[in-house]
């Protein structure tokens, strides 16, 4: 029984067994199924593989001769990939934002700049060395063609012009360069307040731009500069810094400058836009260009030659109107002729004479070419036009002896005018610039400059005027307004010259001359004149006893008559004389009353009762001694609105232009 179970146990554990076997074949089975398309894969790559591993099937001497080629080609090529992933490395870096820190931002992209120069350097001969080693390989036959042939493709891709080895990584960072310039530029620069009043401002300040923000424009033109990109930030530059001055220079309201000739009458007409132009150019070129100037030297004098930085304030001053202050001048000297041009002539060139240390200094660069010839043009057309300007007034002096004195009596306005503007002539602002001025055009000629050629032609312009004013006083039909015309003028010359530049030149025997001469007509006046009329007032055949009181009152009548028709016909003509000096014609007024009331107060005390109780009375004794008075207390009262008229022609029809503006410009000259 015992033996049967044991039986039965082990046939059991032998189904166990093969069940288990078979279990295991079933999986073998099915893993082999599984490996199928893996096995086929390996099969079909297997060409390939051995074509790959093939150079490795040379015999083992062959293979240990090109060891020594092999390690020497991929010696600089491992180099090169070393600092191609270095440069990789400094992407993150380089596509921040410089302003985080500036100074570090710069470092990383030189430490880029030289990776780059490293692998422009090495590239090619790098590629060289392998281009070698796959020759070996080729001539030696240690390599399958198919695998030679491919390196030598790839190697020829790289030996004509090798790609950017940084992806456009420098060319980035140097736009973020660029950007941070105009950032940094236009966070520290601001129009300049500008004062209502240019007048005495006091010296230009230090430059608007902090210290530490020039050193780190400086450092970005130190890498722009070494990429070829220095253009570039001029040209920021320009744009920020040209459009600042420009906005300063609109605080002036310099829209004048922009006038043009066809816009003007001559030069009166744009007189307060001359005065402005001389105290807006010394403003601009003393505290605009002049801090410019300094600005672009302190920025670019490290960026290359300091032609660099000069033209870069070229363009700034060309762009922000310098040429349009120029061309504001060149619109003067174009005007017409006249006298009053030629003391605006003279502030103008007073004005660029003050600045000329300061234009050459500033605009003393090639790259300031075209303001430095503008100013040398401009310069010259004034010379020019004040020169033939004061060597004309001789002869337009001459030329207004033709025309007829005035019919008042008056000083003429050309005498006023010429006085004064001879006056002005001499004076301390203008007499050394018309004196450099005249020396400079002659100088031009070839001419030696006489000490006293300027005032010789001054008391010639001036015994002109005197020859004129004797022709003048000829002239008068009427004897006594000659006289009144004559006592005017000389006294105009002795007040009005006393005590003045043109007075001294003349000397005090001239001017003592005239006062005396002024006496003198003043009594020849009154001679021919009003003296006349007491003689009127005749006592003579006056007897008044009751035999002869009816004669002697019809002689009071014939007399007073006569006297009232002399006074009212000589003070109605004389009330339209005219004395311009209040002194002087208080003066003789007081001498006509003087000469007439007296002797009128005591006929009529005498002899006015006779007509007095006739009942045409008022016929007669048509004045009281103190109407009399009163009336001519108010003769020679200057009447508005009357003028002498100066118009003349030249020889060749022409108006005269330059006298007929002395006579519109008399009244303005102080």
């Amino acid at each position: 029984m015992k033996e049967g179970r044991r039986g039965v146990e082990s046939l059991v554990a032998a189904r166990r067994t093969l069940r288990a076997s078979l279990e295991k074949s079933r999986a073998l089975g099915a893993a082999l199924a599984r490996a199928g398309p893996r096995l086929d894969e390996i099969r079909q790559r297997l060409p390939s593989l051995e074509a790959a591993v093939r150079p490795i099937r040379a015999d083992r001497g062959a293979l240990g001769a090109a060891g020594g080629h092999i390690d020497r080609a991929v010696g600089p090529a491992a180099a090169v990939l070393k600092v191609f992933d270095a440069v990789h490395g400094l992407e993150r870096s380089l596509l921040a934002d410089p302003r985080v820190d500036l100074f570090g931002y710069l470092s990383v992209l030189k430490r880029l700049e030289e990776a780059l120069r490293f692998l422009c350097e090495n590239c090619g001969l790098a590629v060289q060395w392998l281009d070698d080693i796959v020759e070996y390989l080729d001539d030696h036959s240690l390599a399958d063609p198919r695998f030679i042939e491919a390196l030598k493709a790839s190697l020829d891709s790289l030996k004509p012009s090798p790609p950017a080895l940084d992806g456009g990584l420098l060319a980035t960072a140097l736009d973020k360069l660029e950007s941070q310039f105009r950032r940094l530029l236009a966070d520290h620069t601001v129009p300049l307040q500008m004062p209502s009043d240019t007048v005495g401002v006091p010296a230009i300040a230090p430059s608007p731009i902090p210290v530490s923000v020039i050193n780190k424009l400086r450092a970005i033109l130190e890498r722009t500069t070494a990429n070829d990109r220095l253009d570039r930030c001029i040209s920021i530059y320009v744009d920020v810094r040209g459009s600042n001055v420009c906005a300063s220079l609109r605080a002036l309201d310099l829209e004048y400058l922009e006038i043009t000739p066809a816009e003007f009458n001559g030069v009166q007409s744009i007189e307060g836009y001359i005065q402005k132009w001389c105290r807006h150019l010394e403003f601009a070129i003393k505290h605009l260009f002049e801090a410019e100037f300094k600005v672009c030297i302190e920025v670019f004098e490290r960026a290359g030659p300091r032609d660099v930085a000069l033209s870069c304030f070229a363009e700034i001053a060309a762009h922000a109107g310098m040429l349009a202050f120029l061309r504001f001048g060149k619109t003067v000297t174009e005007t017409r002729k006249d006298p009053i041009k030629l003391l605006k002539l003279l502030d103008i060139f007073a004005t660029l004479n003050r600045l000329r240390l300061d234009f050459n200094r500033i605009f003393g660069g090639k790259a300031c070419a075209d303001i430095q010839n503008q100013t040398r043009d401009l310069i010259k057309r004034v010379i020019d036009g004040a020169c033939e300007i004061f060597w004309e007034l001789l002869h337009q002096v001459e030329l207004q002896r033709q025309m007829p004195p005035p019919s008042d009596g008056a000083v003429p306005k050309l005498v006023t005018f010429v006085t004064d503007y001879c006056n002005k002539l001499l004076c301390e602002e203008h007499l050394p610039v018309l004196t450099q001025v005249l020396i400079i055009n002659g100088s031009w000629k070839k001419e030696k400059f006489q000490d006293s050629l300027l005032t010789d032609a001054i008391l010639d312009i001036f015994k002109a005027l005197e020859a004129n004013f004797e022709t003048w006083s000829k002239s008068y039909e009427d004897i006594p307004l000659s006289y009144l015309f004559a006592m005017n003028t000389h006294w105009h010359f002795y007040k009005n010259l006393n005590g003045t530049k043109l007075g001294e030149l003349l000397g005090e025997a001239k001017l003592k001359e005239h006062e005396q001469y002024k006496d003198y007509y003043a009594a020849y006046f009154l001679r021919e004149s009003w003296g006349k009329l007491p003689s009127l007032l005749s006592r003579e055949g006056l007897i008044l006893f009751s035999g002869g009181r009816g004669k002697a009152r019809d002689l009071v009548k014939q007399r007073l008559k006569a006297f009232n028709k002399s006074f009212d016909e000589m003070y109605r003509k004389q009330s339209t004389w005219v004395i311009s000096d209040k002194e002087l014609r208080e003066k003789l007024c007081h001498l006509i009353v003087q000469a007439i009331v007296p002797s009128y107060w005591s006929y009529m005390q005498n002899y006015g009762p006779l007509v007095e109780q006739d009942a045409s009375a008022s016929k007669y004794a048509k004045y009281t001694a103190q109407s009399l008075e009163n009336m001519l207390s108010t003769l020679f009262l200057h009447k508005p609105g009357r003028t002498m008229s100066l118009d003349v022609r030249h020889s060749n029809g022409k108006l005269n232009s330059v006298m007929t503006s002395m006579s519109r410009s008399a009244s303005t000259v102080t």
